[in-house]
């Protein structure tokens, strides 16, 4: 990829460690997932080994700079080093998005908030994390944004709920929010990690990014996946029972139905879903009624190739996209439909073209 750097520094510091070339990029990032970097690194010397060695799993940060700007950013997590039975020596790596950081933190100490705004309690956490020795990996937390919605949550810890997931609770309940850890660079060269919150949806930019087919967009997809629908839906909590001596019955939700699709002709089709930690009916009831909403209809997700050339860059997640498509089978009569960018994976070129980058997206509100 033309103006492409792969930098590694120590993740605590972000001190630079080094730059080596890496072939068969490939990079990823989502709203609600940890995205991934991976490829190789070629290993010609035994110098070049020595500093490969240096790039330590867990404590290596990974930043991708794309013509000056940090188009990607995470942690390294693997790294393999390899001779091949032609004696080529290599070195595939593979690291996931800051966010990941977050699945192996746990909370060792019992946190709660009563009547406070979602969105503190996701810095709270964040916090936390960073708060105890070591655990500072330089996430910039911005105290000001509310949602104006307000939660109460305790989390104990005898549950030794991992960050990541009881983040990501917190935000699927009805009415709550996206998070996610955004790399970027700013006007004095300093690479920053920032936790960004969005209520309730993520979004960047001011403008709509217009994609035509023909044009931009190389080739487009509508996947409809109804496996995960249903028109009814109860959820289970935590144990109500506080004697062990007697049976263990789990709290439960109402059972919420949807009988104007039923009515419709729709079948019944039923779902569940757990959360064990949860000892509030009111909050369950919350779990429940965000989790039948998103199940309602089959999963939509439009997927869109786009070409990279002359520099074109990737819309960023949480981007508004206007899609202008005219081809003589789906759309004969044309689509002009907006969408908003929820995911990007950006493959490496193939011999003698340029990447592409395909952008997964949602209907915007």
């Amino acid at each position: 990829m033309i103006g492409t750097r792969v930098l590694f520094a120590d993740l605590r510091t972000d001190a630079l460690i080094d730059v080596l070339p890496v072939d068969g990029l490939g990079y990823d990032a989502y709203v609600g997932k940890t995205g991934s970097l991976r490829g190789t690194i070629p290993v010609p010397s035994a110098a070049v080994a020595r500093r490969c060695m240096r790039l330590l799993p867990a404590r290596t940060a990974v930043w991708l700079e794309q013509d000056g700007r940090i188009a990607w950013g995470g942690i390294l997590w693997t790294r393999t080093p390899t001779t091949d039975d032609r004696g080529r020596a290599s070195m595939p790596i593979q690291a996931a998005t800051f966010e990941s950081y977050f699945d192996h933190r746990i909370l060792y100490d019992s946190l709660s908030a009563t009547g406070t705004d979602q969105l503190a309690i996701a810095r709270q956490l964040v916090d936390y994390a960073q708060a105890v020795t070591g655990g500072d990996i330089g996430i910039e937390v911005d105290p000001a944004q509310m949602s104006g919605v307000l939660r109460d949550r305790t989390y104990s810890r005898y549950d030794h709920g991992r960050v990541r997931a009881v983040l990501d609770q917190l935000a699927s309940v009805e009415d709550g929010f996206e998070w996610l850890v955004q790399p970027w660079r700013d006007d004095a060269g300093i690479r920053h990690k920032s936790l960004r919150l969005g209520y309730p949806r993520l979004t960047a930019g001011s403008a709509d990014v217009v994609l035509d087919y023909p044009g931009r967009i190389r080739a487009f997809a509508w996947p409809e996946d109804a496996s995960g629908q249903a028109t009814a839906w109860q959820s289970r909590g935590a144990s109500t029972n506080q004697n062990q001596a007697a049976a263990s019955t789990p709290l439960l939700s109402p059972l919420l139905t949807y009988p104007d699709l039923l009515d419709a002709g729709w079948p019944r089709l039923d779902g569940t879903s757990d959360y064990t930690t949860v000892t509030t009916q009111a909050v369950l009831d919350e779990h429940a009624a965000a989790d039948i909403a998103a199940a309602r209809t089959s999963r939509l997700i439009p997927e869109v190739t786009i070409g990279l050339a002359g520099g074109y860059p990737v819309p960023p997640l949480g981007a508004h996209v206007r899609l202008r498509i005219r081809d003589q089978v789906w759309h004969p009569d044309g689509l002009s439909a907006r969408y908003r960018v929820v995911g990007a994976s950006v493959q490496p070129p193939a011999r003698g073209q340029h990447p592409t980058a395909r952008l997964y997206l949602e209907e915007a509100a």
